[in-house]
């Protein structure tokens, strides 16, 4: 890990890049290393966008893996562990194997670097590594990601790609890509190769019915993205034949691969079982209480509004779930007591043991003027209401203040920043900060104010997970989100 930081530039959004012609130099690197020539041997599917490239990437390695393909995928960034933008066969690589080829390219570029030629920066780097590892390991099909914009990225060093294509575009890296669409296409746009064959998007009706396995209904589009990549690669690569074209429906090695793929941070829901909890089964009748996190990285605007859209229509099934099985369960046992059941919790009752949480933080280049409010806003159309000195915390103590004005109309003061002092670590807010006055939610004058600076992640979960140990009739719902450096190290204190 030594390594790998000393090759993290304090390079900040909207400045330029620390070294020029980059394409060039990457062709240096990949000589150096004699890589060159290999990469054109690479059947590589080649994805650029601004959201939900990575996950286009997943469903394409999930389709050709059960087509029976072995597959490379290099995405970014990861969450835990470096070793994650690097998968085969839909598993991260090895330890042994990450370390093997680490250090054979970085002893070879160590050995060659000059005053003109350093060692490449760690984005440079990783995407030399991938190309490294996916030529060793031959797989048949490299899904590549591009790390940011298109024409001018790292990635872009390959010349001869079986297919590429472009998820949907939005407003992000603005001060390096444009401040608009178009000029954003652009540099998208830039990873096409001549010459340029455009196919037929998949229709999206097609997949009615299926569940993908990747949470949220955007993702349906990334899945057809991934269905008409795929398909292309499978038809260049003299591997489509008869099997596929037997009738207009979706093989059912594409079904297998939607329905399987996996990719952690993105719209996924983790229950938590902490170490003092001796519940199992979390949806268990006899469970104390319940803590359920919803972690999704957005971090553009757009993706905010998706990201709420998600976790709206997820609650909105968890809760209806849990009514359903509340009334079968009263339904059984006055049965079994010899009496009907004449009434049950209705939902509304039922609604009143969910508190439902947001824990955010975004990078201090973002403008959570922007993000926040497409945050708020969609989750209320859907009915999900927003009442929920060596370390400086004060871009918190901003964002909670930003938060605070935006679902109350006024900024309120904070329980922590007034009196926080770094000496006393174990500064949380009280319990009552969630549950007093709770039921009547965002629309009383008499409640607290409902948000809070807590100093670092550790102290954070041991909170919530406190919250729901002394109140085991309650649900808590936290949305991570914001940012997905958040949201990995969020799943890593949950082992997850």
């Amino acid at each position: 890990m030594e390594k790998i930081s000393s090759l993290i530039t304090r390079q900040r959004r909207g400045e330029k890049p620390p070294i020029s012609n980059k394409l060039e130099i990457m062709s240096l690197y990949l000589k150096i290393l004699g890589l060159d020539e290999d990469i054109n041997k690479l059947n590589i599917i080649h994805v650029a966008g601004t959201k939900g490239k990575g996950s286009t990437c997943i469903f394409c390695e999930a389709i050709l893996r059960e087509c029976g393909f072995r597959t490379g995928v290099f995405t970014s960034p990861h969450l835990i562990d470096v070793r994650e933008r690097f998968r085969i066969d839909g598993i991260d690589i090895s330890e042994d194997k990450f370390l093997q080829y680490f250090w054979d390219c970085w002893n070879r570029l160590e050995e060659n670097t000059t005053e003109q030629l350093s060692m490449p920066p760690l984005f440079l780097f990783l995407t030399i590594l991938a190309f490294k590892i996916f030529i060793s390991e031959q797989v048949d099909a490299a899904i590549i990601e591009v790390g940011l914009g298109g024409k001018e990225d790292s990635t872009n060093v390959i010349k001869e790609p079986t297919v590429c294509g472009i998820t949907s575009l939005g407003m992000d890296h603005t001060e390096i890509l444009g401040d608009t669409l178009g000029q954003i296409a652009s540099h998208k746009a830039g990873i096409f190769k001549v010459p340029l064959e455009v196919t037929e998007p998949f229709d999206c009706k097609q997949m009615k019915g299926l569940e993908l396995g990747l949470s949220g209904d955007h993702q349906f589009y990334n899945a057809a993205l991934a269905v008409s990549l795929s398909r292309c690669w499978l038809q260049r690569t003299g591997n489509w034949g008869k099997k596929y074209q037997k009738d207009s429906n979706l093989p059912d090695e594409f079904i297998r691969g939607l329905s399987t793929a996996h990719f952690s941070g993105r719209a996924q829901i983790v229950y938590d079982s902490s170490p003092n909890s001796d519940c199992s089964e979390i949806l268990s009748k006899n469970c104390g209480g319940e803590l359920i996190f919803y972690l999704d990285g957005a971090h553009s605007p757009e993706s905010m509004e998706t990201c709420a859209k998600w976790f709206s229509n997820a609650v909105k099934r968890y809760e209806i779930s849990s009514h359903s099985s509340f009334e079968v369960e009263n339904a059984e046992e006055s049965l079994e007591n010899g009496h009907f059941l004449h009434e049950s919790k209705t939902l509304e009752q039922l609604e009143k043991s969910f508190r439902r949480i947001l824990l955010f933080n975004c990078l201090d280049v973002r403008n959570p003027h922007i993000l926040l409010p497409r945050l708020v806003n969609t989750c209320a159309s859907s009915v999900i209401s927003s009442d929920l000195h060596g370390i400086d915390l004060s871009w918190q103590f901003n964002l909670q203040r930003i938060w605070e004005k935006i679902t109350h109309g006024k900024e309120m003061t904070t329980l922590l920043e007034k009196d926080f002092k770094i000496d006393n670590k174990e500064i949380l807010p009280p319990h009552e900060f969630l549950y007093d006055d709770a039921s009547s939610g965002c629309h009383s004058h008499n409640y607290l104010a409902r948000s809070a600076v807590i100093p670092s992640l550790p102290l954070t979960i041991k909170w919530l997970r406190d919250c729901v140990r002394d109140h085991p009739s309650t649900r808590l719902q936290v949305l991570v989100t914001g940012s997905l450096h958040l949201v990995g190290d969020v799943l890593k204190l949950l082992k997850r």
